[in-house]
């Protein structure tokens, strides 16, 4: 079995949920556990907000987008989410993402943590040519008992 789909979206905090839905949906509908949907449904969130937040450049009207792409595929799902703002900042011509989690206090920045500790591989890469980042991450699914659309 393989679905995937892709949305362009604004950066607007109302695309957020309408992203998370929608990945929800198509794994309740293929039958993946509800656990494992809301692991991912939770690291899509924060990868939209950070999208939203951080994705376009001021000066351009063509970076007021995103874009979210999931892929259901067998045992696997990816899912990525690019923007066109500034990336990560590059060391040495790759993404340097100090991932550490943020103190107690902090209102801000637990994001790329959530999305290294609810998937199973996590990738923040800056896109190449075009400006802008990508966070793309995996997770092994399982599956209900009675899922119709169960991978074999």
């Amino acid at each position: 079995m393989s679905i995937w789909w892709s949305l362009h979206l604004r950066r607007d905090a109302a695309s957020v949920p309408l992203a998370r839905r929608l990945l929800m949906g198509t794994m309740e509908t293929a039958g993946v556990d509800p656990d494992v949907s809301y692991d991912l449904s939770v690291a899509l969130s924060e990868a939209c907000a950070n999208a939203v937040e951080h994705g376009g450049a001021a000066t351009s009207e063509a970076s007021d987008g995103f874009r979210v792409t999931a892929y259901l595929d067998g045992e696997l799902c990816r899912i990525e989410v690019a923007d066109t703002g500034p990336g990560f900042t590059a060391s040495g011509g790759r993404a340097a993402v100090a991932v550490r989690p943020a103190p107690d206090y902090a209102e801000h920045g637990r994001g790329l943590c959530l999305i290294q500790e609810l998937a199973d591989h996590v990738h923040f890469v800056n896109r190449p040519g075009k400006g802008g980042a990508v966070v793309s991450f995996d997770k092994i699914l399982k599956w209900r008992k009675d899922a119709p659309l169960m991978a074999v």
